[in-house]
């Protein structure tokens, strides 16, 4: 009798769950599972300190010729600065061991004729910055040094050239950037070079010219990683069909997960384990949700015709903001950034991927990634996730070291 029982409530679970199988909604079946806030935990905070995050973009010094303040008399950051993402204080808080800054200027700069001057005066300013907060912060420029500066209690300051347009079709700047401290450049920006095609303009080279070979046959000389964010697809397949040495996204996602020519393609995703690279996963909303990655698909070319129609560029600026503020987007969350993490780790492998927030370049955040004090959210999401500790401290920035130490390597064997 006891057994009839049990038989029955079986069968009566499965009707009814197979009941409401059939009568969800389709809506009900495709909606996502709601994910709450994560939760510091003290294991989380002792495994985030004992890895080495290394952030692959970060666009502090930028901020500084936004403002106006290229001599720092106004932002002093070992005080905390509300309207940037970025200060000493939570650089400490958020663990980070190694910085990549980014000597960045618009790809506008080089029909001006500009372009080498303000990307000179980017880095000098990266350079100041370190030289003004020597407790803090100190230059780096190999991997040897990155690991010798952290084991001080300082952060690894190593300087990142945001586009192409910088070198102003010239080797020698090229070389020259590298003298002064530059350990990977960008291929381009937001619009397509002679030379190497934008993901965000229109193509014309299939991908890179013979003098865009040129140009990543000299950096995996110089030992300069080779920075394939904001290129397009087929600028990224033509240049892991070339390279020597590892090549890096330094701020870049999943093009799988959010459908924005930023992002990067699962083939690219399994080249790039072949090469040995690693996707470092950009924060802003406009590439990580998918809606949000609909909604800004044509920010770059709205942004050119603003360009055009204000040249003025405080005029420019404020209609800009004035864009932003009629154009919101789903701001996601820190799992949709983890999400993304957990893609490229499925197509490429635990190996291949890192963190390239790009704070300060960006006009919105994830939730519980407001700012660089959050990098321990992302530890404890990986946690949570089942990944063990060695895992976590490959993203955070064990992959990156890897990469850039293979890319020293070339450089020696190309120089014997």
């Amino acid at each position: 009798m006891m057994r009839r029982n049990v038989q029955v409530s079986i069968v009566a679970c499965c009707l009814g769950f197979l009941t409401a199988t059939l009568l969800a909604t389709p809506s009900d079946q495709g909606r996502p599972k709601r994910r709450g806030p994560v939760e510091l935990t003290e294991e989380a905070l002792r495994i985030h300190r004992e890895g080495l995050v290394v952030d692959g973009h970060n666009d502090l010094p930028w901020m500084f010729r936004e403002k106006e303040d290229l001599s720092f008399r106004s932002i002093d950051i070992r005080k905390p600065q509300k309207d940037l993402h970025t200060d000493l204080p939570r650089l400490r808080k958020g663990g980070v061991g190694a910085q990549f800054w980014s000597a960045f200027v618009p790809a506008s700069t080089r029909k001006s004729g500009i372009a080498v001057r303000q990307t000179l005066e980017q880095i000098d300013v990266i350079h100041r910055m370190v030289e003004r907060y020597p407790d803090d912060l100190e230059m780096a420029y190999t991997v040897d040094d990155i690991l010798r500066i952290r084991k001080k209690g300082k952060i690894a300051s190593l300087i990142g050239v945001e586009g192409g347009h910088s070198i102003d079709n010239s080797l020698g700047v090229l070389r020259m950037y590298y003298r002064l401290g530059v350990r990977y450049m960008t291929l381009t920006h937001s619009e397509t070079l002679d030379w190497a095609d934008s993901a965000t303009d229109k193509p014309k080279n299939n991908g890179l010219s013979p003098f865009g070979e040129e140009v990543v046959r000299a950096m995996n000389r110089l030992g300069m990683l080779v920075d394939i964010s904001h290129v397009s697809a087929d600028t990224m397949r033509h240049v892991l069909r070339m390279t020597k040495a590892p090549v890096i996204a330094s701020h870049s996602s999943a093009y799988a997960l959010a459908n924005h020519p930023r992002n990067v393609p699962d083939d690219v995703l399994r080249e790039l384990k072949k090469n040995g690279g690693v996707v470092m996963v950009n924060f802003y909303p406009g590439f990580i949700v998918p809606e949000a990655a609909r909604l800004t698909k044509d920010f770059f070319q709205q942004m050119r015709e603003l360009k055009k129609k204000y040249p003025d560029e405080k005029e420019f600026g404020a209609a800009l903001a004035e864009w932003k503020k009629e154009h919101p987007i789903p701001r996601g969350s820190i799992h949709d950034v983890v999400d993304h993490i957990e893609h490229i780790i499925k197509v490429a492998g635990i190996d291949h991927v890192g963190l390239g927030s790009d704070f300060d370049g960006i006009m919105a955040v994830p939730k519980q990634l407001d700012d660089v004090s959050y990098f321990p959210y992302i530890t404890q999401e990986l946690l949570n996730r089942g990944y063990k500790k060695e895992e976590i401290h490959k993203v955070l920035g064990g992959n990156l070291l890897r990469a850039f130490r293979r890319a020293e390597d070339v450089t020696r064997a190309m120089k014997r």
